[in-house]
């Protein structure tokens, strides 16, 4: 069953977060757990932003987290949030399509 993670964090250092993760996603190329992952910015909440990260299941994702690269990009991720992050695990129990 799909497996979306929301990750919700406060940095006012969005810029070198987003240049850290892109670093990542290049290291781990073919290695990747995850088949989405949006980034939302909350226009009601300054500083505040959101990664939506889909996995094909929750096993899935918490094999990714026990990853050394995963914690080691979230140690450096912390480092330059203003506080500790959010998290919310969902089990997608049901998904529709709108387009056209």
């Amino acid at each position: 069953m799909t497996f979306i993670q929301i990750i919700e964090y406060k940095t006012s250092r969005i810029d070198e977060f987003n240049a850290l993760l892109d670093a990542w996603v290049e290291k781990n190329e073919g290695n990747r757990v995850a088949t989405r992952a949006v980034q939302a910015k909350d226009r009601d909440a300054e500083n505040t932003y959101l990664n939506i990260v889909e996995f094909p299941s929750y096993e899935q994702a918490m094999e990714n987290s026990r990853r050394p690269e995963t914690g080691e990009f979230a140690a450096q991720a912390a480092a330059l949030c203003d506080g500790p992050p959010v998290f919310r695990n969902l089990e997608v129990t049901n998904e529709r399509g709108f387009e056209g």
